[in-house]
């Protein structure tokens, strides 16, 4: 039997992205997503409650994460959940849940006083998708990346992306 292992989340960043880069030049970004929901309490008022989520991105889509996203930013994201664990400093086993991003949206923009990629004012830009097809039925906007059939991690040689390529 076929299993199915699928996180969509939209959220906001809780801190900037933070860039690295493996010991074969594999870049990985990682960052802190928060979703909130509104949840009755018992006296009928309605709470916020919000999760926070660790998220890893690889390869070129970790590199265009980490130039464009920032803290407080809006972004719709799919991936799969990855459990982990290690010792601490004191000897502690400790326990990870990662969401590893195969698809991203930026759904958020910016602020019309904010400096964009030209070094001019910018304007709310369209959605923009990366990594698999996005005409497979999710969010509007035009797709960079493999098929979903494709391991992520896997830049190909001669990949032509390119800053032009973003749309904003």
């Amino acid at each position: 039997m076929a299993g199915l292992n699928k996180v969509m989340l939209i959220g906001r960043l809780g801190k900037d992205p933070e860039l690295r880069h493996t010991h074969n030049n594999t870049a990985i970004c990682k960052f802190s997503l928060a979703t909130s929901e509104q949840i009755p309490s018992a006296n009928g008022e309605r709470q916020e409650r919000t999760a926070w989520h660790n998220i890893t991105i690889f390869g070129k889509q970790a590199e265009v994460a980490n130039r464009y996203l920032k803290k407080g930013q809006e972004v719709y994201l799919e991936g799969r959940l990855e459990y982990g664990s290690y010792d601490d400093r004191q000897g502690v086993k400790r326990y990870t849940t990662d969401i590893i991003v195969n698809k991203f949206v930026f759904i958020g923009g910016r602020s019309s006083g904010s400096m964009g990629p030209s070094g001019g004012s910018t304007q709310e830009p369209a959605p923009a998708s990366y990594g698999s097809n996005a005409s497979s039925g999710q969010p509007a906007g035009q797709s960079y990346g493999s098929s979903s059939s494709q391991n992520y991690d896997f830049v190909p040689e001669g990949d032509n992306f390119s800053d032009d390529d973003i749309p904003f």
